[in-house]
């Protein structure tokens, strides 16, 4: 997977694991991770699958309805690649903190759905549920931050709760934060990110 690899100042922050939005690149966040972590070590990653071009990270069957072998498949595939890249790099591989955006918040949010020692914590912004049929690992208090638009057009409002409710089901210390907006990335909900990760 096309990746960019910044070692930080600090090699006992988290690893920001950055994960774009449809039609994005690996670039699309670095501005984001240098706010809000400016020591942190970033893996960011460009999702391999192409929708009419597009980059993202699984296939999906229409807006809002997933591939869900696809997600499954995908969702191994970044796993695996996140704990190769860390024998490569030289990275500890449990201190992985995911800041993601629409598809990148989906496929960060299953990777929670699936494993328990995927991520350490993470930032999902404008998420979905990536799949309500599965049985969440324990998360054992694993810090996760929620940020949703409520008029979000993409991810309506009880998307966001329904995710809430089972990340805290199983265990995580979930953080919901709404803002007036839609689907776009906002500069107050990325603050709001920053003051989050600041406690945690």
């Amino acid at each position: 997977m096309k990746h960019i690899f910044k070692a930080g100042k600090d090699p006992k922050r988290p690893v920001l694991l950055l994960l774009h939005g449809t039609g994005g690149t690996e670039n699309d966040l670095l501005p984001l991770a240098a706010h809000i972590d400016p020591e942190a070590s970033v893996l960011s990653v460009r999702g391999n699958v192409s929708e009419n071009g597009m980059p993202r990270f699984f296939k999906r069957l229409s807006e809002g309805v997933f591939d869900m072998e696809d997600l499954k498949l995908r969702t191994e595939e970044l796993y695996q690649f996140i704990a190769d890249l860390a024998e490569q790099y030289g990275f500890d591989r449990t201190n992985v903190t995911a800041v993601g955006y629409s598809n990148g918040a989906n496929i960060a949010a299953n990777l929670l759905f699936t494993y328990d020692d995927a991520l350490r914590a993470a930032i999902l912004h404008h998420p979905m549920v990536p799949n309500r049929e599965t049985e969440l690992p324990e998360l054992n208090r694993t810090p996760v931050f929620i940020a949703a638009g409520t008029n979000d057009p993409i991810c309506p409002a009880q998307e966001s709760e329904d995710l809430e409710k089972l990340l805290q089901d199983a265990g995580a210390n979930v953080e919901l934060h709404w803002e007036n907006q839609g689907h776009q990335l906002t500069m107050p909900e990325v603050e709001a990110a920053k003051v989050w990760y600041s406690k945690i």
